[in-house]
């Protein structure tokens, strides 16, 4: 039997859906979190102390190199007290600019420890938008892979910065660069042979104190920094305690998504270290490296976002011949909405694997809905219930007024994963987390009668046609079913006569010469006139960001730059 709990327990709560008629709330279905009783506590610590029987807690899936629990430990005992006599302390900004790895939870555990910030950036962006992070967060210390010192030292002419080194050194120009914008401490590798000192000083660190500084994804706007607490990550480790937490340290999970996402630093740098399982860590994400990795270790579990699944089953007979791939139960999709289609095509192609989704933000530290069960996930098009102790709202954009089941509006959160704000922005936060701690998620959701939530589309992506509003996510999920179609994305294109209308960005399938007419007309046939595509574009790849969501603005701006 399901139990709903409000805060005041005075509220008539239907069991059902979770929705509370006299506040206009919906309330988790399921059972509240735990909170320790203890605030002044950090994240590392907690995650250190929580009991099981895990042995290998991470492997570098190319060399095989493992770190044991133990050992991993040890490490950020060592790697802490050497932050510590580098003059690092609470509230101190430290940079991770690294691909995947299995040294990068060693790096942000350390710093966390201290009370000090990890704020990490993106491999693959460019000098300029590094240097853009680094203007902006101000770190104390950078810690990078050789191969990207270069690119950090061009990002930092105006900001010298210290640096540690994580892997082996073999930039030749490590010297020069030393003595330019940005000089060279110390290896990572050194610092983890080091004694740990119980004597090192350690500032009073509390569940309120700012543990991160993420960047979201920046698909509507400029990205913004996120500040998430200790008590965030606690919130969250607990709530993927409840959905995985049976037998955990028996699981293998595959690290596919990147540790400088919230995604992947929430789930491989913290959560399963959390729970005893086993990462092994692919660096950069290949989709034959990652089926190899899956037969090689045997794994159970496979993250993923949408982009990957649909490689999957694209290219599913093939995989099937080449990979073993009988250890695989789950598969755990989240980062953009994947479509009923989608996911009876991998079912239909993978049927012992169970595939879960989730919905969550940057903003909301991971949290937000999922699919817990076999039962759940079978309810296709769900990014499942509200996640333990999480409240939502589904408000209408335009009159503010909170809507009841089955009701499509712009999703409201509220809960302990829910940031702090956005770091030196208090326009921006002012604007996205309300005084009374509801986030506006931006997302147009609805909640069902059974309490699961359903995403239709981003808010400021609709594409408003004569008044009526079109959501992209409709037409791509269509596109997505044509035979000639490997990938597509819909963007609002303007007009003076309509405002705005759905433009198409296809990517052909291989030998395909489908026709941008033949694209309109099969769209057509499918939706009413307003939602029709009246414009198609054909582009060897639609450009996303790492946890799977369209640059959509990058879309437009190449479509309206040629206006």
């Amino acid at each position: 039997m399901v139990v709903v709990r409000s805060a005041d327990p005075g509220l008539m709560v239907d069991p059902r859906s979770g929705f509370c008629k006299a506040n206009s709330t919906f309330y988790s279905k399921r059972k509240p979190i735990p909170f320790p009783a203890n605030h002044a506590l950090d994240l590392t610590t907690f995650i250190s102390s929580r009991p099981h029987h895990g042995k290998v807690a991470f492997i570098d899936a190319t060399t095989g190199g493992q770190l044991t629990f133990p050992d991993f430990w040890k490490a950020v005992e060592s790697v802490s007290t050497c932050l510590s006599e580098m003059g690092i302390r609470k509230g101190h900004v430290v940079l991770l600019l690294s691909p995947n790895s299995i040294f990068f939870p060693v790096v942000s555990l350390s710093v966390i420890s201290l009370g000090a910030v990890i704020t990490t950036t993106n491999p693959l962006n460019t000098a300029r938008e590094i240097a853009k992070h680094i203007s902006d967060t101000k770190p104390a210390l950078a810690f990078t892979v050789p191969q990207l010192l270069p690119k950090l030292a061009d990002a930092s002419n105006d900001n010298h910065l210290k640096v540690v080194l994580v892997g082996e050194r073999e930039t030749p120009c490590e010297n020069s660069l030393s003595t330019s914008s940005c000089t060279v401490i110390g290896s990572l590798e050194e610092m983890m042979k080091r004694e740990a000192s119980q004597a090192r000083v350690k500032d009073r660190v509390t569940l309120d104190d700012t543990a991160t500084l993420l960047y979201s994804s920046g698909t509507t706007g400029v990205s913004k920094g996120v500040a998430s607490s200790h008590k965030n990550f606690i919130a969250l480790i607990e709530t993927l305690v409840r959905r995985f937490g049976t037998n955990a340290q028996e699981e293998i999970y595959i690290a596919t998504v990147p540790m400088f996402h919230i995604y992947g630093l929430a789930a491989f740098t913290m959560g399963h270290l959390a729970m005893g399982s086993t990462v092994v860590v692919l660096s950069k994400f290949d989709l034959e490296e990652m089926l190899w990795a899956v037969q090689k270790y045997r794994a159970t579990y496979l993250p993923l976002v949408p982009p990957i699944l649909v490689g999957i089953v694209n290219k599913a007979d093939e995989i099937k011949k080449t990979y073993d791939l009988s250890s695989l139960r789950t598969v755990l999709c989240g980062g953009a909405p994947l479509s009923k289609e989608m996911i009876e095509g991998f079912v239909d192609k993978f049927p012992k694997v169970t595939i879960m989704q989730g919905y969550a933000l940057t903003e909301s530290t991971g949290g937000g809905a999922s699919t817990d069960t076999m039962e759940e996930s079978r309810r296709y098009g769900t990014a499942g219930l509200l996640s333990p102790s999480v409240e939502g709202r589904i408000v209408d954009p335009d009159s503010g007024r909170a809507l009841p089941v089955n009701r499509t509006g712009e999703l409201w959160l509220r809960g302990p994963t829910i940031m702090k704000g956005y770091f030196n922005n208090e326009e921006a936060t002012a604007s996205t987390l309300y005084s009374d701690g509801w986030l506006r998620t931006g997302d147009l959701c609805y909640i069902d009668e059974d309490g699961f939530l359903f995403i239709v589309d981003r808010l400021k992506e609709l594409i408003k046609y004569k008044g009526y509003q079109v959501a992209p996510a409709e037409l791509e999920a269509l596109l997505l079913c044509h035979p000639e179609v490997a990938d597509a994305a819909v963007i609002p294109f303007p007009d003076e006569e309509v405002g705005q209308f759905p433009m198409a960005y296809v990517v052909r399938k291989a030998g395909s010469t489908i026709s941008g007419v033949a694209v309109m007309d099969f769209i057509a046939k499918q939706v009413a006139p307003y939602k029709r595509i009246r414009r198609v574009a054909f582009i060897a790849s639609i450009p996303k960001n790492p946890s799977g969501k369209i640059l959509r603005k990058d879309l437009i701006q190449l479509a309206t730059s040629k206006l």
